[in-house]
């Protein structure tokens, strides 16, 4: 039974009346209190209250101890009560990113795996794609894009199809990287999209069908990039898009997944294929290899082992745009130096024309980030030159 502090009743009743805003903390206390009287009026509002003072509040112990109270509070609200559903999901949400960006993963998991029955299975399909459990993510995604949420997006395909890659289903994932690309055809034909997420789409559907040794899809795909690239050059975007840089970088970052260490439970990478949703603690260490691969590109280049330097330069250049590739301000003054001496280096290999293809490609899609529409379609346009003729549909993997 429940002990009724009436004095603290008043007092909260009365600081909800009195003129002035009270702070987030204040509108807890009195909140905390008055629940315990009316529930049904006053929990919905601790669960809103309580997150809000987590956004306000800088210490991440704060953010954990906050948003557990939240979540436990959602649970009280009445089942069937307006946005019971919606708030139970904030909470539980805040709750498992707070527990990651602290380092405790087994218990955000836990709460991840509350947060799907509640409805949201993604945050716990990407902990699952950070420790290697790729299979059971990709069911998750096959789940959710049956129910329709979201359909057909390019977040929630993009996602499916690389953890489908990443558990080694190769056609599944091109099927359903395939159904994207259709959609986007679509929306493009009718000045629904940008014809620049297209040709990104495209390219990385041609790394795909490459890594796999199916050079004939691979080729069909690069052709038709080159085909939009080419109507990018004469005419621009048919309209102006609003920043669609995320597209840019969620396809670029997953590009370079099989260079970066396997992912397993007991060190998990980034859940390569979604450019949002990352655990704090993978986001940092994955970032925090910076300084190491800085340091073997000096020494590397010091004795001028080029192929090994273009690797690790394109691993760090994959870095600089999950840390900021997603701001428009001065993008291309930022970024051009990574793309710029990865075709220099490359060009210094006059026997490995797959690497030059690579690393011209990877420049011509960031130009095409940078709305550089011309110099993107040369520089694809001697790409695609490099991997044609005997060599087109062979088997050679990764050319690109």
């Amino acid at each position: 039974m429940v002990t009724i502090d009436h004095d603290a009743v008043v007092r909260a009743r009365v600081l909800l009346l009195r003129s002035g805003r009270p702070s987030q903390a204040e509108l807890v206390g009195a909140y905390r209190v008055l629940a315990e009287v009316s529930p049904q009026a006053y929990v919905p509002k601790l669960v809103d209250a309580l997150l809000a003072l987590r956004y306000e509040s800088r210490d991440p112990k704060a953010h954990v101890a906050l948003a557990a109270e939240a979540s436990q509070a959602a649970r009280r609200v009445e089942v069937g009560a307006p946005k019971r559903a919606e708030r139970l999901r904030r909470a539980l949400d805040a709750y498992q990113a707070s527990l990651f960006a602290l380092g405790r993963r087994a218990e955000g998991r836990a709460v991840c795996e509350e947060l799907a029955e509640a409805g949201q299975s993604g945050p716990l399909a990407s902990v699952l794609a950070e420790e290697g459990r790729f299979r059971e993510a990709a069911e998750l995604d096959e789940e959710a894009a049956r129910n329709g949420f979201p359909e057909h997006s390019f977040w929630n395909m993009v996602r499916w199809a690389a953890n489908l890659e990443g558990a080694g289903l190769h056609d599944a994932a091109s099927t359903v990287f395939r159904e994207l690309l259709e959609e986007t055809r679509r929306k493009a034909a009718e000045q629904r999209t940008a014809l620049a997420i297209l040709t990104w789409e495209l390219v990385h559907f041609s790394r795909m069908r490459e890594s796999v040794g199916d050079g004939a899809s691979a080729a069909a795909a690069r052709r038709e990039a080159l085909s939009v690239l080419e109507e990018l050059g004469n005419t621009g975007e048919p309209k102006n898009w609003s920043c669609i840089l995320g597209w840019w970088r969620t396809l670029f970052v997953l590009s370079g997944r099989a260079a970066e260490p396997a992912a397993s439970p007991e060190s998990p990478m980034p859940p390569f294929g979604t450019d949002l949703g990352w655990s704090r603690d993978v986001r940092d260490g994955f970032l925090g290899m910076l300084p190491g691969l800085e340091a073997v590109a000096a020494r590397l280049r010091e004795t001028d082992r080029l192929p090994e330097l273009i690797d690790v330069q394109r691993r760090i250049g994959i870095r600089a745009a999950v840390r900021e590739g997603g701001h428009p301000y001065l993008f291309e003054e930022r970024f051009t130096q990574y793309f710029d001496e990865g075709v220099t280096l490359a060009r210094r290999l006059p026997d490995n024309p797959t690497r030059l293809a690579r690393a011209l490609t990877d420049r011509s899609m960031f130009l095409v980030a940078a709305r550089s529409f011309e110099p993107a379609h040369a520089d694809f346009a001697e790409a695609v030159a490099l991997l044609a003729g005997p060599a087109d549909g062979d088997d050679r993997a990764s050319r690109l």
